[in-house]
């Protein structure tokens, strides 16, 4: 979900049930007829530099009923905390709700003695836990210095920051409108601290659950990226655990559950035994054992977690990696495929906990080599650089979980996917849908790497892929996969295709009528709906978008703020007799290196004029991001 391909121009100075819009039915409304039909109107594309600066809506909900008869809802975007209010209460004083913190709950501060403030809140999950309305909230990365300064490349600085998540309590009035009641940072010392929280959402068992992208920790040692590695180990070292610890890789890079309490408190974990890797988020079936990862990045896979208990993935699974076998000669509109899956392994969480614990290393693993060597086996995984593999005697288990997109390429499944991102379930249909953000260099036809199995016409634009689940399925070694959910075909439905156009007066490099870069993804069982959250640097204005997998509309339902990515998407059919769309943004302001200089000019100046500068002189909209959602449902009921 990192956008940093993008030209970064700075102002001046310049639950419950499963993942799938779920249910947290209560008083009222049971009398109600039930639904038949959702169907949106289409909120045009800003024009306007006013009405490109912001988180809107203009479309109408118009809900079919089983009695016939037909009710419009007009929508609205409502804010319920930006990063930079100061709403966070952490031992005692008030901070901002983006404010990040170093192992003790200290907060972090940069280099001009300022509080680090992430503008990238990310995943949400609503839960009910007794009484009480909590949410949980990531924060992906720190993107800008208060100074306008780019956090990124600022000499002497760091490139990632020790990351975090809020939590915080909700009311809902009877009109359905969502308020803050008090919130918090979570503290993830007892998990060695956070390291780029991506995308979640809620578990079937009514915890939080999101992903650990781990970009920068991956590298081997020699390898052109290695350097990453290096800084990112250095920033958790000196920024988190201020050198009073050094950090261990292998702690990062996990899916992550906070499991909030009735009380307000709660806990944290990493479920170590669902594999390591740039994990955008591991989303569940509902039968709570069957879970598929978006795995983010170049040179990824496309990951599978079985359980063996559900709704518990610590007390043991099996993990398999899909291997692409294409079907379409040409792999023009985005190409079809049949799936098969390799087993890296299975273990419990006690098994690769104790593995961390004991301080192992790549080099326990794998022997490695930067050419080619006898009885090696030539691999790419999370860049375009081959690495030779040679698996040490009695490490396989190590390999599956913690060297996980390694140990499938050199098992011989498919590494070769760019950018893999948002999955949700429709139960219904038996479909699975997977978000790849860019169709480009690995995905294509003798892209140079040891095996290609994906062979595809680029599309910069990306798609949204459909995959048929089924049941009674084996794996390449003929064992059988204990699961009902198991992807067996992919295909691209042809409105979720991206479509590449030349840069129009905007600067737009994709067609505004189409999805560009796909990234969250939210499937209603209720709305028999798919919602699309963009993340862009083909659009000047990233859009949320609904998709009916019956009619197959596709309508434009959220305007997001110019240079923001559409984040944290949750949908929830029935919460007391409203149902809400939750949707982020981040990065406001982050403009796209098409877009021409005149129309960056009139927005810089008009964010300047609505909402002021810092004591830096740096425009507030450029430091601001936004938790909210879209009200004005009612509740669907199926």
């Amino acid at each position: 979900m990192n956008k940093h391909k993008r030209l970064f121009a700075l102002f001046p100075r310049a639950a419950l049930g499963a993942a799938v819009g779920f249910a947290l039915s209560g008083c009222g409304g049971d009398g109600d007829p039930l639904v038949s039909s959702v169907e949106f109107t289409a909120t045009p594309a800003a024009t306007t530099a006013e009405q490109m600066l912001k988180n809107y809506t203009t479309s109408v909900a118009r809900v079919t009923y089983t009695d016939g008869s037909v009710k419009e809802y007009p929508l609205s975007y409502n804010t319920l905390f930006k990063n930079t209010d100061q709403t966070s209460e952490v031992k005692g004083k008030k901070y901002a709700a983006g404010q990040l913190f170093d192992v003790n709950m200290n907060p972090i501060k940069d280099i001009n003695g300022d509080p680090v403030i992430a503008e990238t809140p990310d995943a949400n999950s609503l839960l009910k836990i007794g009484d009480k309305l909590m949410l949980v909230s990531h924060y992906e990365y720190d993107d800008v210095l208060a100074d306008g300064r780019d956090a990124w490349k600022v000499q002497n600085w760091y490139s990632r920051m020790p990351m975090s998540m809020s939590l915080s309590e909700l009311k809902q009035e009877s009109n359905g409108k969502l308020s803050l009641v008090k919130q918090t940072a979570v503290d993830f010392s007892s998990v060695n601290g956070g390291w780029i929280f991506c995308a979640g959402g809620p578990s079937p068992w009514n915890t939080h659950i999101g992903g650990e992208e781990d970009y920068d920790l991956y590298f081997v040692p020699g390898e052109k990226k290695y350097s990453t590695t290096q800084a990112g180990l250095k920033a958790m070292t000196e920024v988190y655990f201020n050198n009073m610890k050094t950090a261990n890789p292998y702690h990062y890079g996990y899916i992550t559950e906070v499991i909030p309490k009735a009380d307000g408190s709660y806990s944290v974990q990493k479920l170590y035994n669902m594999g390591r890797g740039t994990w955008e988020l591991a989303r569940f079936a509902k039968d709570g054992r069957t879970a598929v990862f978006g795995d983010d990045g170049e040179y990824s896979g496309i990951f599978m977690f079985v359980g063996d208990k559900a709704n518990d993935p610590k007390a043991g699974g099996s993990l398999y990696a899909a291997k692409w076998n294409q079907t379409s000669p040409d792999g023009s509109d985005g190409g079809t495929a049949d799936i098969q899956w390799v087993k890296l392994g299975s273990a419990t969480y006690d098994e690769i906990k104790q593995l961390i614990e004991s301080d192992i290393t790549l080099g326990d693993i794998f022997e490695t080599s930067l050419t080619e060597k006898e009885g090696f086996i030539p691999t790419r995984a999370g860049s375009a650089q081959t690495i030779w593999l040679k698996l040490k005697p009695g490490m396989e288990k190590a390999a599956a979980f913690l060297e996980t997109r390694r140990y499938a390429a050199y098992l011989g499944a498919t590494t070769e996917f760019t950018k893999g991102e948002g999955v949700a379930f429709n139960h219904a249909d038996k479909k699975m849908y997977y978000a790849m953000s860019r169709i480009e260099k690995s995905m294509k036809a003798a892209d140079g790497g040891p095996v290609d199995h994906v062979r595809l016409k680029e599309n910069k634009a990306g798609a949204t892929y459909t995959f048929d689940l089924a049941g009674g399925q084996k794996d390449t070694a003929g064992n059988p996969i204990n699961s009902e959910y198991v992807p067996v075909k992919a295909y691209v439905e042809p409105a979720l295709l991206g479509k590449p156009i030349s840069a129009d007066a905007y600067g737009n490099t994709a067609d505004v009528e189409r999805i560009a870069n796909t990234d969250n993804l939210f499937y209603s069982e209720a709305m028999r709906t798919l919602f699309i959250g963009e993340d862009s640097g083909m659009h000047v204005n990233n859009y949320l978008w609904a998709y009916n997998v019956d009619t197959k509309k596709l309508s434009r339902i959220l305007n997001l703020a110019a240079g923001a990515e559409s984040t944290g998407l949750l949908v929830i059919d029935d919460l007391n007799g409203h149902a809400y769309i939750m949707s982020n943004n981040q990065h406001q302001g982050d403009w796209i290196s098409t877009q021409p200089a005149d129309l960056t000019e009139r927005l810089e100046a008009k964010a300047a004029e609505l909402w002021g500068r810092n004591k830096y002189g740096v425009p507030n909209y450029r430091l601001e991001a936004h938790v909210g959602y879209i009200g004005g449902l009612p509740a669907i009921r199926k």
